[in-house]
């Protein structure tokens, strides 16, 4: 257990809503869009609020749109209870690997977005998950919003070190 404050440099992967059973289980709402992803997480925090607790998970198995979690150490409902409403977090050294082109909405925010003319358009300040693809919203200096759709004629190059997206705007955007 380590005590620190500080979650700038940790990524929301879940809140715990409630107990599940006797056992010191524990239903979680994911904010990642694979459950499996809690699978063999060997060091999930806990933020309590007062400090961050390293935890392993012992188990894991989805019940519809939610994961049920089992910490190791964690055995009983009295001493998992006091952790509902509590969020779940993973280090960035930690988090899953990606493949080629997918992102962390995490690591968007924030980027500057440079039109394909060399044009500075704004910044990342959120991203829309949409059935079909992602649009991310782009505040522009004059207090405009730019929608993007994140498609591949539009996304012309992501750099997540320099913090820059290069843009090319369709017609209509």
């Amino acid at each position: 257990m380590k005590k620190k404050t500080n979650t700038d440099d940790l990524y929301l992967v879940g809140v715990i809503i409630k107990t599940h059973g006797l056992r010191g289980e524990v239903k979680v709402y994911p904010t990642t869009d694979d459950i499996s992803r809690f699978k063999g997480m060997k060091d999930i925090i806990l933020d309590t609020g007062q400090e961050l607790m390293h935890l392993d998970v012992e188990g894991v198995r989805p019940q519809k749109n939610l994961a049920i979690l089992k910490f190791k150490g964690i055995d009983g409902i009295n001493d998992v209870e006091k952790y509902v409403r509590c969020s779940l977090y993973v280090t960035k050294e930690n988090r899953v690997e990606l493949a080629e082109n997918e992102y962390f909405i995490a690591d968007l925010i924030g980027c500057l977005c440079i039109g394909d003319d060399g044009e500075a358009l704004g910044e990342v300040t959120d991203v829309i998950t949409t059935g079909a693809n992602d649009v991310y919203v782009i505040s522009a200096p004059e207090g405009r919003e730019i929608l993007v759709p994140a498609i591949k004629e539009c996304i012309l190059n992501v750099d997540v070190d320099k913090r820059e997206i290069l843009i090319h705007l369709l017609e209509g955007l």
